[in-house]
């Protein structure tokens, strides 16, 4: 059974890393209607089709009833956190909320929330990292220092002796003295459905981090990881998606680092396996029983920072050439012909100005490009492209510089390289 009326989601904050990866887990979603909100200006501006901004801090006395005010405004259904501090509001004041919340109950985040109360819970049932109380118990140097209550890599220090711990512990007499981990770190994400069963578990490798976000990873599996879940899940009630981070001790142990009963950004490579935690995680809140089916392929997600637009070029035409832009070195590219649907979608007529030397039919049924047009123009050696350019809201795509500059001297409208046409995709 699945779901008849498209469910209002909102996504907040939804700029972070783990609301882009929302935003990709649902927006092409037949059961969601998808929105995003901010408090201060970001990313998700440029990403969410609904986007609301300067919504309160969650630290702002006001923000339940703000909340409240949108959803009742929006018509939301389930309210989607995205940030470690919004899971435990949004947890902790479900009984206010005018909505549905998604994740764990609020016991469970507050223990994950905090460092201490985690290591407190779990000391007894898994190895987690040795605690100091005070600096003269260390056994062993370096030691790690990291506040209790934070996300990333933020604010944490390696300390390699007692005058370099007691330097950083002036500055934040908060921050917990720990035993430094040096091995191989893993992230385990999971699912468990309302009726506590733990229905995945997908292990990956944190072969590469940037500001404690993990850029690099690849599937691994090993029978502890199975185990250190199963035995988390036991001990916590759980909702929806969560994961869990475990680091390799001097001796090859596995101790558990932190655990965080919400999406993870990277949650993104086993989402393209298969498994779309997300997704499961509102149909679970739903009522439905869920099906889970992964691909066995290898995969391996790399990322980088990557960049969106927005532009206040208002066009009905689109001209654009065809050897070495939308084909090149006999290949097709592929942001061109996205650029072609998207104007398709949104009834952009579509213009072919081209001098190709051979057959300009037989070239667009090879590439099966034919049909996407609403005009070919075949120039001769001589033509002049402005002049087939009638209409005025018109942009102009072309790889000659040459060619880009009569257009734009001779009709004044925007003009781009191929390179460019990244910044017309919606």
């Amino acid at each position: 059974m699945s779901p008849q009326r498209k469910q209002n989601v909102l996504v907040f904050p939804c700029g972070s890393e783990i609301g882009l990866e929302l935003y990709r887990s649902l927006s092409t979603s037949t059961h969601v209607r998808l929105w995003g909100g901010s408090s201060v200006p970001d990313h998700g501006e440029f990403v969410y089709e609904r986007y609301i901004e300067g919504m309160p801090y969650v630290t702002d006395p006001m923000f339940i009833d703000a909340i409240n005010h949108i959803v009742d405004e929006n018509g939301i259904d389930f309210l989607f956190p995205a940030h470690d501090s919004v899971v435990l509001s949004f947890a902790e004041n479900a009984k206010q909320l005018h909505c549905g919340v998604l994740g764990s109950p609020a016991e469970t985040c507050r223990i994950c929330r905090s460092k201490r109360l985690t290591y407190k819970t779990f000391v007894s049932l898994l190895r987690v990292p040795i605690f100091y109380d005070d600096l003269d118990s260390a056994g062993n140097w370096p030691l790690f220092l990291k506040p209790d209550i934070g996300q990333g890599s933020r604010g944490t220090h390696v300390a390699r002796d007692h005058q370099e711990a007691k330097f950083y512990l002036a500055q934040d007499p908060s921050l917990l003295s720990l035993e430094y981990l040096p091995g191989t770190e893993y992230t385990i994400d999971c699912f468990t459905d309302r009726h506590s069963d733990l229905r995945f578990i997908g292990a990956r490798e944190r072969t590469r981090i940037q500001n404690g976000i993990s850029v690099h990873t690849r599937p691994v599996n090993h029978q502890s990881f199975q185990e250190i879940a199963r035995t988390i899940n036991a001990t916590l009630e759980l909702r929806g998606a969560w994961f869990f981070q475990v680091k390799k001790t001097v001796d090859e142990e596995l101790a558990l680092m932190e655990i965080a009963p919400r999406v993870a950004g990277t949650m993104a490579l086993y989402r393209n396996l298969g498994v779309n935690f997300a997704l499961l995680t509102i149909f679970d809140a739903m009522g439905f029983d869920v099906s889970i089916l992964s691909n066995k392929c290898h995969l391996e997600l790399d990322r980088a920072l990557a960049a969106r637009f927005k532009t206040n070029i208002d066009y009905q035409h689109l001209y654009i050439d065809l050897d070495d832009c939308l084909v090149r070195e006999d290949k097709v590219n592929p942001l061109a012909v996205a650029l072609l649907y998207q104007c398709l979608n949104r009834n952009v007529q579509i213009h072919l100005l081209t001098r190709h030397a051979s057959s300009v039919d037989e070239t667009l049924k090879r590439h099966r490009l034919k049909g996407l047009f609403d005009e070919v123009v075949h120039l001769e050696l001589n033509d002049r492209k402005s002049a087939y350019i009638r209409e005025k809201k018109s942009i102009f795509i072309d790889d000659s510089f040459a060619e880009r500059e009569e257009v734009k001297d001779v009709r004044g409208i925007p003009v781009f390289a191929p390179d460019a046409i990244e910044c017309l995709l919606e």
